[in-house]
């Protein structure tokens, strides 16, 4: 029997990803949606036959009716989760949430105390345990190719033009509108390590680098918006280089719903997505650290940085009878015991997120047909790399390490 979904926001990824994977499951089909914003909407619902009952501009008003589905897919903005998820859990759905759950510190704890019955009906969109990667990596770890591990390495390479389009113009530029870069960007980050690790953080330090994209380091005769500057040509972050580009697909298609040259032109004279780097309204950091120590006694480093060319993941784990070096985008591993030959593994992958996309929604799949504490990703997993993302906001903020048994509440 086929599973119904209803889709709780279609941008990026509840559209351009996670729809689209659907349509071509035999065994899932969406049948619902609620978006505020009608083209995409409408766009949804002709791409699935979603009958005009079935569409409706809030959230609220999909989750006032009698079930409509098996499932709920929450695909809002980082602070329009906790929400939906809340209701659609009341109403009996299962659901697949977007990360992150919630940026407030007390939502976290309502949901870690009051809603640990509703564990295993809630899959979080962690998609790196789902990559072929980090898949890959785990198994080499309960196989015991290097020993005991001692210390993990993990610095996410965001991208110079990925972190502008996101975290300079785009929807998670500031606090006001997204969550701290460490909870809406490297949460996932976080969750991979304590998957690896199988163990809670014990204390976490963390420190910053000055911010970048601000009126300080505003070079001279730069324009208030790319179209009209003086220096585009010799920047990496200008919007006519990130956007006027043959190619159509993201970061290009969430700036406007008129992806013809004249639209994309038109965004950039009056959205966000057209000003200059140095002159937004952004507060987000681009270079963040933290250490951490585990409840195990493993040692572990992350570090999330703005500057660099690739978007990528690089790891090193340290282990007492070798080390693994990993490349998430390269799908590159390499094994390296300290009494034989290295090896190189070459990871084979397709689709978004190194392939994790993919397997995110078969799992999802597997989720609503079979046991379902076969869900790794469940709410209370979750949460962890989440209480982690704020207490080293906490210890950025204060500058000392903070207890996560205490934090935790």
């Amino acid at each position: 029997m086929v599973k119904e979904i209803a889709v709780i926001g279609a941008g990026n990824r509840g559209k351009d990803v996670y729809s689209n994977l659907i349509k071509n499951n035999n065994n899932l089909k969406i049948t619902a949606v609620a978006e505020p914003q009608k083209l995409r909407r409408e766009e949804l619902a002709q791409e699935h036959n979603i009958p005009p009952t079935n569409q409706f501009k809030d959230w609220e008003d999909l989750l006032f009716e009698d079930k409509l589905a098996d499932a709920v897919i929450i695909a809002t903005g980082d602070k329009e989760h906790f929400n939906p998820l809340i209701s659609a859990l009341k109403k009996g759905y299962k659901v697949l949430c977007e990360k992150p759950i919630t940026d407030d510190y007390e939502e976290l704890i309502i949901l870690n105390n009051k809603y640990k019955d509703y564990n295993d009906k809630v899959m979080v969109s962690h998609v790196l345990r789902y990559t072929p990667f980090f898949k890959k990596i785990k198994e080499l770890l309960s196989e015991n190719k290097i020993g005991d591990i001692r210390f993990i390495n993990l610095i996410e390479n965001i991208g110079f033009f990925h972190y502008a389009h996101s975290y300079v113009r785009g929807n998670w530029r500031n606090q006001n509108v997204g969550a701290p870069i460490i909870l809406a960007k490297s949460c996932h980050d976080l969750d991979i390590l304590y998957w690896l690790l199988e163990s809670k953080i014990k204390r976490v330090y963390s420190d910053s680098s000055d911010r970048y994209f601000n009126k300080k380091h505003n070079p001279l005769n730069s324009g208030e918006r790319c179209l009209k500057c003086k220096i585009e040509k010799n920047c990496p972050y200008s919007a006519k280089k990130i956007y006027l580009r043959a190619e159509e697909g993201w970061p290009v298609s969430v700036i406007t719903e008129d992806l013809s040259y004249e639209g994309r032109i038109e965004a950039l004279r009056k959205s966000n997505y057209g000003k200059c780097v140095y002159k937004s309204d952004n507060d987000q950091l681009d270079v963040q650290s933290l250490l951490m120590k585990y409840e195990n006694g493993i040692t572990a480093h992350f570090t999330l940085t703005a500057f660099s060319k690739e978007m990528t993941r690089k790891i090193n784990i340290f282990g007492t009878h070798g080390e693994i070096i990993g490349n998430l985008d390269k799908g590159i591993i390499e094994v390296k015991p300290f009494l034989s030959e290295d090896k190189t593994i070459e990871i084979d992958y397709k689709g978004g997120h190194a392939g994790g996309d993919e397997k995110l929604i078969g799992a999802f799949e597997q989720f609503l047909y079979e046991d379902q504490r076969k869900n790794e990703s469940n709410l209370i997993s979750a949460l962890e790399s989440h209480f982690v993302a704020l207490a080293a906001e906490k210890s950025r903020i204060n500058k000392s390490a903070v207890n996560l048994d205490e934090f935790r509440g």
